[in-house]
């Protein structure tokens, strides 16, 4: 071979490589690197035996239904998540509708700054954010509104992201993170000026449980705003394909179990709120939300042989090819389920917490 050949052949395969990595998009999101995958609060060489946990309890669907489980069971989840949802989506743990011209980033933030604005609150008010992840959401709310957010997550791995996010953003004096349980959270009655959850109270057991919770620190008057996951009118229990998309979507997110539109106001009147408003911000005219799982299929592919390498050289854990696996067929149904109308991940409702309000009747045992 000349050297000719040899220098075209060497430019074709570099060009190659830069677009196998950049072109298709990049898979390094803003804070979190490929060599830097972990298992979060879990050591590295208990990844897979974790994820083979998570698993397990599939084989014991009733423990995935109590309160005393569910913890554990999340926990489990977004400590092998967490890392490659950063790496390979961002800090904002959450879909939204695509917006014509413009980007994924923007309509993201979007979506984000509706729900603040939505519960209307004042610069300087205190505001909870249930289920904040690593932060993504929180941050732009507080940057958007100037109110004072207080974020609560289960995993403490996030937390420690979320607090390092709000350093880098100059955003720590309105971002404070607990890391605690959504159903049993550690603040006053009657002590928050809104609130809301963002593709977060499906994890709870029972939604009426979070929900109560919710209640009990507002203060009496203001608002609560919460994007849900649902099946719409077009799910079909006894469609076996129907099925089979939602529980593909229910395992691969660590969900007790889907529920449907229809209960969402209902659980939310029966623990005492008031229903300002209710919509599915997925249905018409809003444009997919599942455009960017669709446009991202081949760089979840760049992303998998990125990840075997690395799990094959020892530099991510073993189990993080599983985990990404199961990221990935887990986009495939939740792609379906946009399709086909079934799903939604944003079926929002806004309450208000009445200036009158009574503790919500116990329920008789």
């Amino acid at each position: 071979m000349d050297s000719l050949t040899l220098f075209f052949t060497g430019a074709l395969v570099a060009v190659g490589i830069y677009w196998f990595l950049c072109v298709l998009g990049p898979a390094e999101r803003k804070g979190k690197r490929a060599v830097d995958l972990s298992g979060g609060s879990i050591s590295a060489e208990k990844v897979q035996d974790n994820y083979k946990q998570y698993w397990s309890f599939f084989r014991r669907p009733k423990e995935i239904e109590t309160a005393e489980k569910v913890p554990d069971f999340v926990d489990t989840f977004y400590n092998l998540v967490t890392d490659i949802y950063e790496w390979g989506w961002g800090q904002s743990f959450h879909f939204s509708p695509s917006i014509p011209g413009k980007s994924h980033k923007d309509a993201t933030r979007l979506h984000e700054e509706m729900a603040v604005d939505l519960i209307q609150v004042k610069p300087g008010q205190k505001i909870l954010d249930v289920g904040c992840g690593v932060g993504g959401p929180m941050r732009a709310i507080a940057s958007h509104s100037r109110a004072n957010v207080v974020g609560i997550t289960i995993n403490e791995y996030q937390v420690n992201r979320a607090r390092l996010h709000n350093k880098k953003a100059g955003l720590d004096a309105l971002c404070e993170v607990v890391c605690g349980n959504f159903l049993q959270m550690p603040f006053d009655d009657n002590s928050f000026d809104g609130a809301y959850s963002i593709e977060a109270t499906c994890h709870a057991p029972k939604l009426e449980e979070v929900y109560a919770e919710i209640y009990r620190v507002l203060k009496p008057g203001s608002m609560y705003v919460s994007y849900e996951w649902v099946t719409t009118e077009k799910f079909k229990a006894g469609d076996d394909e129907h099925v089979e998309v939602i529980q593909g979507i229910e395992r691969g997110d660590a969900l007790p179990g889907l529920r449907a539109y229809v209960d969402i106001a209902e659980t939310a009147k029966k623990v005492g709120f008031e229903i300002v408003k209710e919509k599915d911000l997925a249905s018409p005219p809003a444009k997919p939300w599942w455009t960017r799982l669709k446009m991202g299929r081949l760089a979840y592919w760049r992303n998998h042989i990125v990840v075997q390498i690395l799990s094959a050289v020892g530099v991510a854990p073993k189990g993080t090819v599983d985990v990404h696996e199961m990221l990935f067929k887990t986009a495939d149904y939740l792609t379906r389920g946009g399709e086909t109308g079934i799903f939604s991940p944003m079926h929002m409702i806004l309450c208000r917490k009445p200036e009158s309000s009574s503790p919500p009747p116990e329920e008789s045992s």
